[in-house]
């Protein structure tokens, strides 16, 4: 199953409210940007997108042209580095930042030499062979040194690229031990409390990383969801790893952001990603208030916890299927502008009256 699909199902899993979104952006060499003392002159607007080898020249060159009109800043764009999409994202005035999965990973590199690195539930299930929820959860261990290797040697590609202003990190963080609760429906859950299916990570490598520092393994642990040790450990392997690729990115001389959860108190709760501690130069919070049976109004009470937690920029991601009119995209973004938001992304395709919604929003 692929994301959309996997975002399809929960709209029909009873998503009425709307769903509303994730994405990226900010500035620093050596660590996050401070946050710019007049945030309404310094609001970007930013949209998710995929390369697209298929399309003409001309074709690229009306997309971008039209996205640059409609007051975008920039693209998160995912799929492989591409000169020739590049040049015309450039040539229109806008800043491309890379997405790249982090520790959910399905590269066939990994599963051919490296097993072992696939994260392992309480019950010993891997994400190599049996990963919870949908086929793409491929997890891999933020302890293992062989882990961080290899996602520094891929952050440094991306970054490394002349035309990349920053790259975009995404699914960095565990598995969901909790999914949001309109989801739990599609796949037949009570989550009111952790399931051990979906507590990770037991493995060999993490289990014997936790030992080393706390005298503990993690198995024996009789409330591994309230054990602070071990919970700490996990939140902190993550945050560990992050810093190590922010120092790569930032090496380059580029921006690092991330597609985060919706609140950093949610954020721990739901898959260990304690993302305000991170040396980020922003944050896109993945606020899909309908996942959470919440109205448009719960953006901006993230967006303020957000901004009142973290010391670098907040964009709100804004799921496009979310909103059954445009006047509800008109009022989520100024939802964001007025609890100090620094800006917005957008997910999913863009119909000529939100695009005009979105205008008038951003002019605001």
């Amino acid at each position: 199953m692929k994301r959309r699909d996997f975002l399809r199902l929960a709209v029909q899993a009873g998503c009425t409210a709307g769903l509303a979104g994730t994405l990226r952006f900010a500035e620093s060499a050596s660590g996050p940007a401070e946050r710019p003392k007049n945030a309404m002159s310094n609001r970007k607007y930013w949209i998710w997108n995929s390369i697209d080898k298929k399309a003409t020249d001309q074709a690229l060159k009306e997309k971008y042209k039209a996205l640059k009109g409609h007051g975008l800043t920039g693209v998160y764009i995912a799929g492989e580095l591409d000169d020739r999409e590049f040049e015309i994202i450039k040539a229109a005035g806008l800043e491309i930042h890379t997405w790249m999965w982090t520790t959910n990973r399905r590269d066939q590199w990994i599963r051919d030499n490296h097993p072992d690195w696939y994260m392992v539930s309480r019950t010993g299930k891997s994400c190599f062979d049996q990963p919870p929820y949908v086929d793409y959860y491929r997890w891999v261990s933020p302890v293992i040194p062989g882990v961080q290797s290899y996602l520094k040697d891929k952050v440094a590609e991306l970054a490394q690229h002349p035309a990349v202003s920053g790259v975009h990190l995404d699914y960095v963080r565990y598995p969901d031990v909790i999914l949001p609760k309109a989801l739990w429906k599609t796949y037949n859950l009570d989550q009111t409390e952790e399931l051990p299916d979906y507590d990770f990570c037991y493995s060999e490598h993490t289990r014997k990383a936790f030992k080393e520092v706390s005298g503990r393994d993690p198995m024996d642990i009789k409330d591994p969801a309230h054990d602070q040790e071990w919970l700490h450990f996990r939140y902190d392997s993550v945050t560990k790893l992050v810093k190590q690729l922010a120092q790569v990115v930032h090496d380059h001389k580029k921006i690092i952001t991330a597609a985060v959860f919706p609140t950093p108190r949610l954020a721990r709760k739901i898959c260990r990603q304690d993302w305000d501690k991170w040396p980020l130069d922003a944050a896109c919070p993945m606020i899909y208030h309908s996942f959470y049976d919440e109205s448009v109004e719960w953006v901006g009470e993230c967006v303020l916890e957000n901004i009142q937690t973290a010391t670098f920029p907040i964009y709100a991601g804004l799921y496009m299927p979310a909103f059954h009119k445009p006047e509800e995209l008109e009022q989520a973004i100024g939802l964001v502008h007025k609890r100090g938001g620094a800006g917005v992304s957008l997910f999913g395709d863009v119909g000529p009256e939100y695009w005009k919604a979105f205008e008038k929003a951003i002019a605001d």
